[in-house]
């Protein structure tokens, strides 16, 4: 196959993939090319993507691609969409999520160390939202579950790994912490309203 054709092949394969995406591996066994050449094809119609008259564009969250929609073209879904329902998280919700996205895997006593407050409400309620997941269970009395995040939760925040989260303050005073903690969740929170 020609170039131009695979990358072809490859859009329609993203497109009938839907949200669910599709394993790099699986797409070069699907294509009968090797996993270098998916990469570079998977780049070359990225590129293609970013004219501003295209309206889709490639995600990758881990080894999983997708196609999306723009997120600057937003406006325009949501009057489409016109959710009753609200895709805010609350405050606990918030904190409870950079903790999980930062200790991962983290059990819920953890979580309720760090926050000095109980957390089974948000974690049932970010479970809900398919942003954090069980991720196992930890060793010892109880075997308490263990809590991480999601790929919905990477897709979400435009991140392809987890480690892609922005770093934690080295020493931090406890004032600045203070502050960069309600910075950090107001940022999480304005990704949240864009994405919804």
């Amino acid at each position: 196959m020609k170039n131009e054709e695979i990358k072809a092949v490859m859009e329609g394969i993203l497109f009938v993939s839907g949200e669910e995406g599709i394993d790099k591996k699986q797409l070069a066994d699907v294509l009968d090319l090797n996993i270098t050449a998916v990469k570079r094809c998977l780049a070359e119609l990225a590129e293609d993507y970013k004219c501003e008259d295209r309206g889709i564009q490639i995600l990758e969250a881990g080894d999983s691609v997708q196609l999306t929609t723009k997120a600057e073209h937003a406006p325009y879904f949501k009057k489409l969409v016109q959710s009753p329902s609200s895709a805010t998280l609350s405050q606990a919700a918030l904190e409870t999520l950079a903790i999980i996205a930062y200790k991962q895997p983290v059990s819920r006593v953890e979580i309720e160390d760090i926050r000095g407050v109980k957390s089974e409400r948000p974690i049932r309620t970010l479970t809900g939202k398919r942003l954090v997941k069980e991720a196992g269970r930890a060793e010892g009395t109880g075997r308490a579950i263990l809590y991480g995040t999601t790929r919905e939760f990477l897709e979400q925040f435009g991140l392809r790994t987890i480690n892609e989260l922005p770093p934690l303050p080295e020493n931090p005073d406890e004032e600045d912490a203070e502050g960069e903690a309600d910075l950090f969740f107001e940022r999480f929170q304005e990704q949240i309203d864009e994405q919804s």
